[in-house]
């Protein structure tokens, strides 16, 4: 990997950001971005990725335990070809599974409030699902 990435999780009401600067092997949790209509959510994306000088984003894709894909997982394709249609750059569906769980698990440890980890939770599992998006993509090159 040598451009740099962003990762996002997506939710109804926040999406985790989460962000791989070129030319490093670490994500680091960004901000969170409040849904307020596709369009304006849209702008915040292509915004921060002309910021980052992002290459590619990293969208989490929500399979189910046993790795099929569901409903959730259906919405999602939907919802990546939507902002990919927008984007100026290449948008790729990477598994999340369990990174939202793994992420409050890691401010559990940490003994982070319940408000602030409501606050960083989204970025959190952006993080994990860029994070493991970028190791794998490591370990197979």
């Amino acid at each position: 990997m040598s451009g740099a990435l962003l990762g996002l999780d997506l939710g109804e009401k926040r999406i985790g950001v989460a962000f791989v600067p070129a030319g490093t092997t670490i994500a680091f949790p960004v901000k969170t971005i409040e849904v307020k209509g596709r369009e304006k959510t849209l702008q915040e994306i292509q915004r921060l990725v002309l910021e980052h000088k992002a290459e590619k984003i990293v969208i989490g894709f929500p399979k189910t335990l046993k790795g099929e894909i569901g409903i959730a997982a259906e919405k999602r394709i939907k919802e990546a070809e939507w902002y990919q249609s927008g984007l100026s750059v290449p948008v790729v569906l990477w598994d999340e599974r369990l990174s939202s769980k793994e992420a409050e698990r890691i401010l559990l440890d940490a003994d982070v409030s319940r408000k602030k980890r409501k606050e960083v939770i989204d970025q959190l599992a952006a993080q994990r699902i860029l994070q493991n998006y970028l190791d794998n993509a490591l370990a197979n090159s």
